[in-house]
Formats: structure tokens, sequence, C-alpha cells
């Protein structure tokens, strides 16, 4: 009897791993046959245009490319390495300015009325305005161009965490707050109690939405602004014509906004819950 009960828990521990490796199978093969077909039309493209450069020959060049990625030999010869961590440094700081002003900002647009009359208009009429059109006026106002671009950042990241954070306390349900009323609740105490964990979902699709903004952004900003950045060092790759390396700095730009996507979505999900 044992005999037969042990060969049952196998065979349910087989079927089992069975059915996972099919489900990875499933998802995995989606992926890949993409990648396989982009990569086709690709070499096709590439055999057509001899100035495209085909998926193996960019392959060799990024073996190259990245055997010394932290390379220095000045100021306009950086390794690419170095341009990244420029570029997420100037996305850093401007996208933490924007959360520290934006975040306030929409809790109070949303919480207060006189507010949300002074200030939604406003943020209605800038919202729509193209990051790098204030590109301009930080080259203006600091003279300078790496804090010029951390502004263009820092004003086309502050939207969606004010409009998602002010729709969010905007909709805090009116009995959360009539039971803080009763309870005699400070500001802050309603502030940090009952708002900030109804809200904090809206919070962070706004964060989620800003910090792909600002990663696009930053981007066209470092090609007009110039010096150390991945935008940047793509412009100027192009200017010494090795397409093989703009290529290479597009799937490194696409790679790095969808890790940061995805870090978000999954700290937006972790702090998301519903209501039974």
């Amino acid at each position: 009897m044992s005999t037969v009960t042990n060969m049952s828990r196998v065979d349910a521990i087989l079927a089992a791993g069975r059915e996972r490796l099919e489900a990875a199978l499933k998802a995995v093969a989606g992926p890949v046959a993409g990648f396989a077909l982009f990569v086709l039309v690709w070499q096709v493209v590439a055999m057509r245009i001899p100035e495209i450069p085909t998926p193996g020959v960019t392959w060799h060049a990024a073996v190259e490319l990245f055997s010394d990625p932290f390379y220095d030999n000045g100021p306009n010869d950086k390794g690419i390495g170095w341009n990244l961590l420029a570029s997420l440094e100037r996305v850093a700081v401007g996208f933490g300015l924007a959360a520290v002003i934006g975040i306030p900002a929409g809790f109070a647009i949303g919480r207060y009325a006189a507010i949300n009359a002074m200030f939604s208009p406003i943020v209605s009429l800038l919202r729509p305005v193209s990051p790098l059109a204030w590109l301009p006026l930080g080259l203006l106002l600091f003279k300078a161009a790496n804090p010029a671009a951390i502004w263009a950042i820092f004003i086309c990241s502050i939207w969606p965490m004010i409009i998602n954070t002010a729709v969010g306390v905007s909709r805090v349900p009116q009995d959360y707050l009539n039971v803080a009323r009763v309870l005699n609740l400070s500001e802050w105490k309603v502030t940090t109690k009952v708002l900030l964990p109804a809200v904090l979902p809206y919070m962070l699709t706004g964060v989620r939405l800003s910090i792909g903004t600002a990663w696009l952004v930053i981007v066209a900003a470092e090609m007009l602004t110039g010096g150390t950045g991945i935008g940047f060092w793509l412009w100027d790759e192009w200017n010494n014509l090795k397409v093989e390396h703009i290529v290479i700095a597009i799937f490194v730009i696409g790679i790095v906004g969808l890790l940061l996507e995805t870090l978000l979505v999954a700290l937006a999900r972790r702090f998301t819950y519903t209501e039974e």
C-alpha cells in the first residue's frame, strides 16, 4: 500500500513539474520568437541597405565596446559606462527634485478646494508643453548645460506626480475623512494615517509615468546640450559615422528604460491593494 502511495506522490510531483515546464516554455516561446523575427527583419534590411550594420557586425562591436566600458581619455572621450552613469545621475537628481515638490503639491491640490482652483489651470496649461521647450529657459537661467538638462528632467517629471497624487487624494472615500474628523485627528495624522495609504497606488503610478518620461527626455536633452551622457555619446558616434554604436546605444537606452519601468511596476504592485 505504501509503495502505491509513494508512486502516486512521485507521479503527482512529475505532473506538476511538467506543468511548470510547459508554462515556462510557453512564457519564453513568444518573446524568443518575436526577437528572432526582429533579428531576421533587421538582417534583411541590412542586406538591402549597406549603411545599416547587420546583427552580427553590431554584436561584435558591442563585445568590443563593453570589454572596456569605463575608459577615460578626457572630457569628450569616455566609455559608454561613464556616459550611462552620467545620464542616470541627471535623471536621479531631476526626478528626485520633482518627487520632493510634486508629491506634496499633489496632496495639497487634491486636499484643498481653494488650492485646486488656483493651481489646476496652471498645471493643465503647462503639462502639454514639450519638455525640450523648457531647455532653452534652463540654459538661460543656469548658464550651464548640466543643470539645464536636470531642469528639463524636473519639469517633465513633476506633472504626472502632481496629477496622479491629486486624483488619488480626491478619490479617498469621504467616510475615511469623517471618521478622522470624529476622532479629532490632526492634519498631519490625517495625511499620514488616512490619505497616504489610500493614495499610495496613485502616487506610485505617477512616479512610474514620470521615470519613463524622464529617461526619454534626458537622451534628447543631452544631444542638444553636449558634455557627458548617453544622448551626447549617441550623437557623437553619429558624427563619427559609427552606425553600429548608434544601434548599440538604442538597445542600451531601451534596456535601461525597461529595467526602470519594471522596477517601479513591481514597487507599485507591492503597495497596491484591493478593497474587499
